[in-house]
């Protein structure tokens, strides 16, 4: 006995990874509908090996589903996720729309997985933003044994994080770029991606902060603790698949980097990869198709009195997104919901 479960936005790179995860984790599914918009109706994709024809979203009745995983923008999911919810499905969310929400619950399961009791006010669980996700995992443990008081981040985020199109303006221009007559203007991101950095990920806000900064910052908050102090610098860099973090820390309790690396080692969704050598470390290429979030680079910031610095590596469209996902549901079947 299983759950009938929904995957919205089923063609799109989350959605595919959502259909693959449930099938490599063995989620206990009796029934699964792979949903699309009315132009890509009829579009197979495949589920362990099953090949599905998605259906229209449009028309979709939700009633009599257990859960629906979504992995479309903001505007379409204000239309289909209450719809979803209020035919008594449980909509876990990989929007932005419902994430401040003080209603909805906000989940990383290694981090608050408590949380996903709150499900019922809305019938809404949201999923955080991939840099925040994977980030959040790396502080928790160690949050735990010092109380962090202030992160300092910088990401290094891939294009995949903004979707298709830009994974192929990136491999164009790359292209391009050896083939004179052949250059690609940039139309996805402000300036070029390929060979260059772009130190701005999402809308400027006021303050002069992105979005993505704003986010992380907010994020962290209602995830992990209100009273940390952070502050965040995200760039979108060259890269297909595969998010990269370099995490200052402070602490209220002086917190050795051995220690540090003793805790994180045996943290929950953590591998610790540190060999003070060449190669000794991850980067984004090693992390892709891997659920894990990855630690190197553990080490005693001087400059300050307890502090630490450390490198996050994680596959973006996994732990930052589908992976998560699907883990919400995992919690959610063995804590809240009967199987069908």
């Amino acid at each position: 006995m299983g759950y009938k479960v929904v995957v919205v936005g089923a063609t799109g790179n989350v959605g595919k990874e959502m259909l693959n995860i449930l099938a490599e984790r063995e989620f206990p599914v009796d029934e699964i509908a792979a949903l699309a918009s009315r132009k890509s109706m009829g579009t197979e994709v495949s589920f362990g090996d099953k090949t599905l024809k998605t259906k229209d979203l449009d028309t979709f009745d939700f009633t009599g589903w257990d859960i629906a995983l979504f992995a479309i923008g903001s505007d379409a999911t204000k239309i289909y996720a209450p719809k979803a919810a209020a035919s008594g499905c449980v909509v876990i969310d990989n929007s932005s729309l419902y994430r401040y929400d003080p209603d909805v619950p906000l989940v990383v399961p290694e981090v608050n997985a408590d949380a996903v009791m709150g499900y019922k006010k809305k019938m809404i669980i949201a999923n955080p933003n991939c840099s925040t996700a994977q980030m959040v995992v790396a502080l928790k443990p160690l949050h735990d044994r010092a109380k962090i008081t202030r992160v300092v981040v910088s990401t290094y985020q891939s294009v995949s994080g903004t979707g298709k199109e830009a994974m192929d303006e990136l491999w164009n221009q790359t292209k391009g770029i050896f083939v004179p007559g052949q250059e690609v203007a940039p139309s996805v991101y402000p300036k070029q991606i390929a060979f260059n950095v772009i130190p701005h990920i999402d809308v400027f806000l006021d303050s002069g902060d992105t979005k993505e900064e704003w986010k992380m910052v907010a994020e962290t908050k209602k995830i992990l603790d209100p009273k940390i102090k952070v502050t965040a610098t995200c760039v979108r860099v060259p890269v297909f698949v595969g998010h990269s973090e370099s995490i200052n820390i402070e602490t209220e309790e002086f917190l050795d980097w051995e220690e540090a690396t003793d805790i994180l080692r045996e943290a929950p969704g953590i591998l610790v990869v540190d060999k003070r050598e060449a190669g000794g470390y991850i980067t984004p290429i090693d992390c892709v198709g891997e659920y894990a979030t990855y630690i190197s680079r553990i080490r005693q910031d001087s400059t300050i009195e307890n502090g630490l610095n450390l490198w996050c590596v994680s596959d973006n469209l996994r732990k930052g997104a589908a992976l998560n996902a699907v883990q919400i549901a995992e919690v959610l079947g063995q804590r809240c919901l009967k199987k069908g």
